[in-house]
């Protein structure tokens, strides 16, 4: 039997436990071979077959002897189904779930058998705007993408016990030590961490009572130095492993300047747009360790950021920039609708105002956006890697971003929230966001000047000339320098990038290197705390990455963007020295 790569690793890995029984492999999709977790628009799901609004999944499974012990339960937990889910364990109803992007599970003890098991799942898509949706668009062009469909992450069994089951663990760190809350029904625990020097570090505790853990000789957790402490929670029935990771993420006024600080020494978010897409997977890798090896290639090239967008990925990806020390600037999935003249237009060449109260559809969609971001901020606040999060981008869908901000805000008060990215500011933010993409407008009169001028003169017009009081200035997308490389590329998607397109390695690194001297470095003085470059790959028809979308060809040298990462890191010390 055929086996997906992503049966290897455990799905969850802040709350590991012994039992775990992967479901991704053969299915059949509308009577069709398809091999999960990768959705049927992807070329590694082998689904040869039209993707309609409906899709019907079938499998079938036998548990091993002894994997249910007396008095425990079987949980059907799923990464991700979009949009609307309805399963059934042998013709049994056992959940509904809505939304495409968060993990959902039900207790399917009550209907299993003995011996084999078919488990059926109905996933409705119709790419409805009421929920978040993301880059997808039935008619994929220029920077929206090929949809996708269905069950798009791992599938899983695990056996845990009726009473005292460890179900969620909260974690607050900061620089000496960690609040755990535990969520174990009625049930005491015990904790126990590891420490570096051979010592157990050990505590007791009580369900939904937060239990503080001062760590001795803490070891900070960096992207240089990503330090993460493995942690042991167990009740009486129920044993889980778990990480935690001591850092703060702060702010600090310094020579006139609100300026965002790690483990209280300021930071620049230097980072690429990270929109999770690929070639053969479109939103999965091959397996999760594919994850890893994105990192890796932009920490290669001097990167300390990504910027995940519009898009929630499977813990495998958070765990990976967890432990070899990616900070994360995670978006929230957009829903409403997109106008071209009204978000981008508008605000790219007239006017970054616009009032957003009362805005934003329907009354369903608005409550179940704030539904999803606040779920969002739960299952992702215990990775160290987050730092921040992003509620609109350009507009897309947003109304009532204040409010919301306060809605959200309390909900992680240890993160920045980027409420606007790029345009339609409001009042209530940590941030001051710019959007400053490759965009010359033509000289005037007549006169023929140097493209580099032309693009550097408007750069300068759109810089601002400091952050405003209290909130820190972060360029959070710009550059987006197109080059095709062919041979790797989606041949039949009209190229899509900002400015002309680039011929050479040479060509684009000279780019690059106008942007970042004449544009971000002369800032950072000014409180420019951090920049995103667009973007880490080729994005179907989108041919502006560091990477072709194949990952097969890298388009720029190493030593090269290193030496940009070099200059910022020169420029921010010189910055806030004697600050």
């Amino acid at each position: 039997m055929w086996r997906s790569d992503w049966n290897r690793d455990y799905p969850r890995p802040q709350l590991r436990r012994d039992s775990f029984f992967p479901l991704d492999g053969n299915w059949t999709l509308n009577g069709r071979p398809i091999r999960t977790p990768w959705p049927p628009q992807a070329e590694r799901s082998g689904y040869d077959g039209p993707v309609g609004d409906v899709l019907r999944y079938e499998t079938a499974f036998t548990l091993p002897e002894r994997f249910v012990p007396q008095g425990f339960q079987v949980l059907l937990h799923f990464g991700a189904v979009d949009q609307v889910a309805e399963v059934w364990v042998n013709g049994e109803s056992v959940l509904r779930h809505e939304g495409g992007y968060l993990p959902f599970s039900a207790d399917i003890t009550g209907a299993l058998r003995d011996g084999e098991n078919r488990l059926e799942v109905k996933a409705v898509d119709t790419l409805s705007h009421d929920y978040p949706y993301g880059k997808q668009h039935k008619h994929p062009h220029g920077m929206w993408y090929t949809p996708v469909s269905g069950i798009w992450q791992p599938v899983w069994l695990e056996a845990v016990p009726a009473k005292g089951a460890v179900q969620s663990i909260r974690l607050t760190p900061d620089l000496t030590g960690v609040t755990v809350e535990v969520d174990a029904g009625d049930a005491d625990f015990n904790l126990a961490v590891p420490l570096g020097n051979g010592k157990l570090l050990t505590a007791a505790g009580k369900s939904g009572v937060p239990l503080r853990l001062e760590v001795p000789d803490p070891w900070l957790w960096t992207p240089e130095d990503p330090y993460l402490y493995p942690m042991t929670i167990a009740t009486a029935s129920d044993r889980v492993e778990s990480y935690f990771a001591l850092r703060t993420v702060t702010t600090k006024e310094i020579n006139g300047h609100t300026r965002l600080c790690l483990n209280g020494k300021p930071v620049f978010l230097h980072g690429v747009l990270d929109q999770g897409y690929f070639q053969d997977g479109l939103f999965l890798p091959w397996g999760p360790e594919g994850y890893g090896e994105d990192i890796m290639r932009m920490k290669d090239l001097g990167f300390n950021t990504l910027r995940k967008h519009v898009k929630v990925e499977p813990e495998a990806f958070y765990y990976a920039c967890d432990r070899l020390g990616m900070l994360v600037v995670q978006d929230m999935v957009n829903s409403g609708e997109y106008r071209y003249l009204r978000d981008t237009v508008i605000p790219t060449f007239v006017s970054k105002k616009r009032n957003d109260l009362g805005g934003g559809g329907g009354e369903a969609r608005k409550a179940f956006f704030e539904h999803h971001c606040l779920d969002t901020v739960a299952h992702l606040r215990n990775h160290p890697c987050v730092v921040g999060w992003t509620i609109f981008n350009e507009g897309w869908g947003q109304y009532d971003s204040d409010r919301i901000y306060r809605l959200l805000k309390p909900a992680d008060p240890t993160r920045f929230f980027m409420t606007t990215s790029g345009w339609f500011a409001q009042k209530e933010s940590d941030v001051q966001s710019e959007h400053v993409y490759f965009i010359s407008p033509p000289a005037r009169s007549g006169r023929k000047e140097n493209g580099a001028q032309r693009e550097l003169a408007f750069f300068r017009s759109r810089v601002p000339e400091g952050n405003q009081p209290g909130k820190f200035l972060f360029l959070s997308e710009c550059g987006g320098f197109s080059r095709r490389i062919e041979g790797h590329t989606a041949q039949d998607r009209k190229n899509y990038g900002y400015g002309e397109q680039c011929r050479t390695e040479l060509d684009l690194e000279l780019r690059i290197n106008l942007m970042y001297s004449e544009m971000v470095l002369p800032s950072i003085p000014r409180g420019l705390c951090g920049c995103i470059y667009t973007q880490l790959s080729d994005v179907e028809g989108e041919t502006n990455g560091l990477y072709t979308y194949d990952r097969q060809v890298r388009k720029v040298r190493p030593d090269f963007m290193r030496g940009v990462a070099f200059e910022i890191k020169q420029a921010l010390e010189k910055a806030v020295e004697n600050g």
